[in-house]
């Protein structure tokens, strides 16, 4: 696994996609979208007509473009239940899209569209779950994990993992909910290739909570 290019691409998705569960968040770095091109429209929506292995890789990455312009100001052509319900149907076909089905820009996509698939809190589980099993099998990246992982656990309101799910507290970011061991939370980061919770927070600048 390439950590270099695991934190370069998570730097620029993590504020962005996390700022939701902020006020005032403004984080410093801004997300780009996945190409230079102009917005697209509804005839650009992904098409799938079946098949796995790299036949996914492609629309997943249209999928996680059209998420990243509808979390930068662009225009959307579908929704995250659809990019949610798309992403379902691939998995039932095809199992979770790792490493050796479509790469490790297509897994990192699959991630990212079931990390804001929080209409369907059953299928964020699923996920976990074979997400898991892939990293297990070296076929899919360990923080994407831990960032699925802590999504589930907030939205069931458990204490996190990994603390990658942030809110502002009276002494500005802490993580949402709670922690398991807190103690123990930057080793359990380093494991997986994450930063310390410290530098975390750094990564939003210096008042993201806008005291």
């Amino acid at each position: 696994m390439n950590n270099v290019r695991m934190r370069a691409q998570r730097a620029v998705w993590m504020p962005l996609m996390l700022c939701a569960l902020l006020a005032g968040c403004s984080p410093a770095q801004t997300a780009p979208t996945a190409s230079a091109s102009a917005s697209p429209t509804a005839s650009d929506t992904p098409d799938w007509a079946g098949g796995c292995g790299d036949a996914l890789r492609g629309p997943l990455l249209t999928m996680a473009e059209h998420d990243q312009l509808g979390r930068t100001g662009g225009d959307d052509p579908e929704s995250d239940q659809q990019r949610t319900d798309r992403l379902r149907d691939m998995i039932a076909q095809c199992g979770w899209p790792g490493f050796d089905d479509v790469g490790e820009d297509g897994e990192d996509a699959a991630w990212l569209i079931a990390q804001h698939s929080d209409l369907d809190p059953d299928f964020q589980a699923t996920a976990v779950e074979l997400l898991r099993a892939e990293v297990e099998r070296e076929n899919a990246t360990p923080a994407n994990l831990a960032y699925l992982e802590d999504r589930v656990l907030s939205g069931r309101e458990k204490p996190q993992v990994y603390g990658t799910q942030v809110s502002c507290g009276p002494d500005g970011l802490e993580p949402a909910i709670g922690l398991i061991d807190p103690e123990e939370v930057d080793a359990r980061r380093a494991e997986v290739g994450l930063e310390s919770l410290d530098e975390y927070y750094a990564s939003f600048g210096e008042d993201p909570c806008g005291e």
